[in-house]
This record gives structure tokens, C-alpha cells and sequence, in this order.
């Protein structure tokens, strides 16, 4: 039986919420369409595409959407190079634990896959991961399953023995829509619905992975 541990990244893997934010802020205000930092923080998480029809209407003409997107995640990337990043406490240790002891990682991101790649590349942890799914990847995005579970499947896991780890409601809910077990790691929100939740990963007691999936592909 393979274990996997599907990682969202943003939020979750590396704070990068202010980077977002700054390139969110400046691009729709230059675009003639302020936004608020409580509307960006209530869309953290979802896909650009999901974010913009909320902020400009189900209407919105979708080139201008996707110009306004591509720029935002140009400033995005160009302020992770400008200024580096760090992944969030208990991060790297969590991932070189998970490693060491057999079990098989993926990243399974909203983002698009320009993104990941900066962000995994700044923070020097490609080696810990066996796949990653990205926007581009997927037709749906969270709450839906889609990412999660084609990471499964890129890992070789079945979902069952597969721990989602997120930090938005979203992505709770896309996992347990996979049938998967998760963990909610959030100081933003509180996150009821996962089977775990703490507030940083350093909370997190050292058998909480082993324990979701105790039993899973044992004889019955």
C-alpha cells in the first residue's frame, strides 16, 4: 500500500499571501477595479479564473480576465525572485520526516504551475516531492476532488491511504469530497471539517499521519 501526503502549497506549504496580495492589489487598482484586503483574503485559495468572476461580475469578458490574471501572477513571481521565500515553521522538517519514513508526497495546488515552480525552486524542496498537479492540470478547481485526487494518482496512491493537508475551507472540502483523510493547519481560519486540525504544523503530534490511516488496506 502506498501512503501519500497531498500538499496544498500557498498558504499552507509557504506563506506567500502578502506577495499575492501586493500583486492582487496593484493590478486591479491599476485596472480602474480596487479591491479590499478582506475580499483578497476570502478568495485565497481558489483559482484566478473563480476569484475574477467573483470580483467582477459572472459576466467579465473572459480575455480581460485572463490578461489581468497572467499579469497578477507575473508581479507575483517577479516579488518571490526580488525578495525570497521561506517555507512555514515545521515545514521542512515535517517533509524530511514524512520522507525518510516511506511515505510518498505531492503538491496539489490552484496555482499555476510557473508559480510552483518558483515557489518550490526559492525554497530548494523539489526532492521531497514525487509529483505535483497544478491549475493547468485540472478542469475543475477546489472544492472540487480534481486535484487531489489526479495527485493520488500520479503517486500511485489510492485516496483511501491518502492525507490531504490544506489551509483553506476549500481545500478541506476537496479532500473529503476525494475520500481521503485531512489535516487543516490554519491561523486564518478555523477548519472544523478536517479530521485534524492545528494551528501551526509544529502543533501537530508526530503520529497524527499514521494514525488517519490506521487500519486502511489491513485484512478484515
Amino acid at each position: 500500500m502506498i501512503k501519500a501526503v497531498l500538499w496544498d502549497l500557498d498558504g499552507t506549504l509557504v506563506d506567500s499571501a502578502e506577495f499575492h496580495w501586493q500583486a492582487w492589489r496593484d493590478v486591479m487598482a491599476e485596472e480602474g477595479s480596487p479591491i479590499t484586503h478582506d475580499q483578497f483574503v476570502h478568495s485565497f485559495g481558489k483559482r484566478n479564473d473563480l476569484i475574477l468572476s467573483g470580483w467582477l461580475g459572472e459576466g467579465a469578458d473572459p480575455e480581460r480576465m485572463r490578461r489581468l490574471s497572467e499579469e497578477k501572477e507575473a508581479r507575483f513571481r517577479a516579488l518571490v525572485r526580488a525578495h525570497g521565500i521561506e517555507p512555514l515553521p515545521g515545514v521542512r522538517e515535517l517533509l524530511a520526516r514524512l520522507h525518510a519514513v516511506g511515505w510518498r508526497q505531492a503538491i496539489a495546488t490552484s496555482a499555476p504551475r510557473p508559480n510552483l515552480e518558483t515557489l518550490v525552486g526559492a525554497m530548494k524542496m523539489r526532492h521531497y516531492f514525487a509529483a505535483d498537479v497544478a491549475a493547468e492540470d485540472v478542469t475543475h478547481g477546489k472544492p472540487d476532488p480534481e486535484v487531489f485526487l489526479l495527485a493520488a494518482s500520479r503517486l500511485g496512491a489510492d485516496p483511501a491511504p491518502s492525507i490531504v493537508v490544506e489551509d483553506a475551507p476549500t481545500g478541506i472540502e476537496a479532500g473529503r469530497r476525494a475520500g481521503m483523510r485531512t489535516v487543516g493547519v490554519s491561523l486564518m481560519h478555523t477548519l472544523p471539517a478536517a479530521d485534524v486540525y492545528v494551528g501551526t504544523l509544529p502543533d501537530l503530534p508526530a503520529d497524527t499521519f499514521a494514525q488517519l490511516i490506521e487500519g486502511v488496506g489491513s485484512p478484515g
